[in-house]
């Protein structure tokens, strides 16, 4: 003993002593080692190697604690796991996608794309729609041209043409594609919602005007720090309003927010990115899901799935931001964390920040503010995405089935369903059902419908 450790050593010598011949080996409880020491109390193994005796400390090892995959342990970090999972995903459909080249070949074809253009180049009916979308836009009428209620009727039969018109002209025209129909409706419907969100926010500057408010900030809901603010109604310009049409927002500002300056480097990068996703989307297409829509088209949740998450990458992520870069547009949040949705209601409120952004301002709010209840809002905001949604389908395809007007309707049930019975990761889990399993069957309801309509008879005429 060295007077630190207590008698420790002491007793240890005295049971050496108990031994004739010293055996192999030997186990004595371990003692406190002293102030200090990390060693738990365990035992110590006495190991003779003549002329030197090994003692060897064995410490405890063990403690109270929960599996790592418990719920009571805590533990959170489940990285690897998802890198698994992310592994497995792409193994097995790296075997799908062998499997249909052994099947179908390549399929890949990016000059077939151009050539539907180019057959007749002098007649891009979808083309000449877009171009006359952008040139239906009136210039700014100044205040006090003719009255309020004649501006209302005028504004209401400009929106009505709107909508109307490119629909009848997709209709009428048999050489406008489903594609190119589904486009130019499309920068239509986006028009449509970007005139009616100018003509409220005007409508708005001019009553605040009415009542002899001297100075209106153009920004309704945040400052812009890098420019001078425009006062209604020095912002009905040509130019102001050309600007609002290009920007990647829905909601009309008198000054929206703007970068200082435009990085080359991440404009050249969402290109690159707009271009590559394109031909993905383009190929996929044509090696994945044509081959499925001809044969049994069962199978049609996956490669409608990928497609859906990498369109909203290149629209949501790549394009806006190019184009809000582009404009020095400083709002950049397009969409929000969607994919953790534990609600329905998250989702629809998450995965398109644009659109919500006007349904919340134009159209719930109003309502609320004419006395209308949270649910009667909510329910109008579905019909009308119902009715776009539906607008957007059945026009290009010539087909009326109303199976994505019944889709969107059916996410109220849903909503309430999941968000009464449903919560964390089980709510999660029912979001990202519906999105896999429920837009893809209202798909495979309209390609089977196009494909028997428009197909069926070639098929039996050979």
């Amino acid at each position: 003993s060295n007077g630190k450790g207590g008698g420790g050593g002491t007793i240890l010598f005295l049971a050496l002593k108990t031994f004739d011949s010293p055996p192999d080996s030997v186990c004595f409880p371990c003692f406190p080692l002293g102030v200090g020491a990390t060693c738990r109390p365990g035992l110590v193994f006495i190991r003779w190697n003549l002329p030197v005796i090994h003692l060897i400390c064995v410490c405890s090892c063990h403690k109270t604690q929960d599996s790592l995959l418990s719920s009571a342990s805590g533990y959170n970090k489940y990285r690897g796991i998802l890198n698994w999972c992310v592994v497995m995903l792409v193994l097995s459909n790296a075997r799908l996608f062998l499997e249909n080249l052994l099947k179908h070949g390549i399929l890949v074809d990016p000059i077939q794309v151009v050539s539907l253009f180019l057959n007749d180049p002098y007649r891009w009916p979808a083309a000449c729609l877009v171009i006359a979308a952008l040139r239906h836009q009136n210039p700014p009428v100044p205040q006090g041209s003719f009255s309020e209620r004649l501006g209302f009727l005028v504004h209401a039969i400009n929106m009505g043409v709107l909508i109307t018109f490119p629909a009848a002209v997709v209709l009428l025209l048999p050489s406008v594609t489903p594609v190119g129909g589904a486009s130019a409706l499309s920068i239509y419907t986006i028009l449509f919602l970007k005139l009616y969100s100018y003509k409220d926010v005007n409508l708005w500057c001019r009553e605040l005007s009415s009542i002899k408010v001297k100075k209106l900030s153009r920004s309704l809901s945040c400052e812009s720090q890098t420019q001078a603010h425009v006062s209604y109604p020095g912002n009905l310009t040509i130019r102001d309003m050309y600007y609002f049409v290009f920007a990647p927002t829905l909601c009309y500002e008198l000054n929206f927010p703007r970068s200082p300056s435009v990085r080359v480097g991440f404009l050249l990068r969402r290109l690159c990115e707009m271009l590559f996703f394109t031909q993905v989307l383009v190929a996929l297409a044509q090696q994945w899901m044509v081959p499925i829509i001809r044969s049994s088209m069962k199978p049609l949740e996956v490669p409608n799935h990928l497609l859906w998450l990498m369109f909203f990458y290149w629209f949501f992520h790549s394009s806006m931001n190019f184009t809000a870069e582009l404009l020095r547009f400083g709002d950049r949040q397009f969409y929000n964390d969607w994919w953790n949705s534990e609600t329905v209601t998250y989702f629809w409120q998450n995965w398109n920040i644009p659109v919500h952004k006007w349904c919340l301002r134009h159209f719930y709010k109003p309502l609320l503010r004419r006395g209308f209840s949270k649910k009667v809002s909510q329910s109008a905001v579905f019909f009308l995405s119902a009715f776009f949604h539906e607008y957007l389908v059945s026009v290009p395809l010539r087909m009326f089935r109303l199976w994505a007007f019944m889709g969107m309707m059916a996410q109220i049930p849903l909503a309430w369903f999941v968000g009464r019975f449903l919560r964390g990761n089980y709510g999660n889990a029912a979001v990202w059902i519906s999105i896999i399993i429920g837009q893809p069957f209202a798909v495979l309801m309209y390609v089977h419908d196009y494909y028997v309509l428009h197909h069926r008879q070639e098929v039996d005429g050979l």
